[in-house]
């Protein structure tokens, strides 16, 4: 998983995040267990994805394939991409 600077933090300083999940809600799920803080940030108390969170595998919107249930190939990326508002 690739995190964006404003992420970062959360994740311990961390850029990218290995993961060897099948799908994405498996390398979510997993995250979670590493890496509480950041989960929190991602994921609402019912676990879903928070509505300004994106989720790309390599440049594809994994709400344009399968959402959760989309399969993670080996040597993919995920991009964690939060979004940005301001004035």
């Amino acid at each position: 998983m690739v995190l964006p600077a404003v992420l970062r933090p959360a994740a311990g300083g961390l850029r990218e995040i290995p993961t060897e999940a099948a799908t994405v809600g498996q390398a979510l799920d997993l995250l979670a267990g590493q890496l509480p803080l950041l989960e929190r940030r991602l994921r609402d108390e019912r676990g879903r994805l928070r509505q300004h969170v994106r989720i790309y595998l390599d440049s594809d919107d994994i709400f344009d394939l399968a959402g959760m249930d989309t399969p993670v190939p080996p040597g993919a990326k995920l991009h964690i991409v939060p979004a940005v508002s301001g004035g």
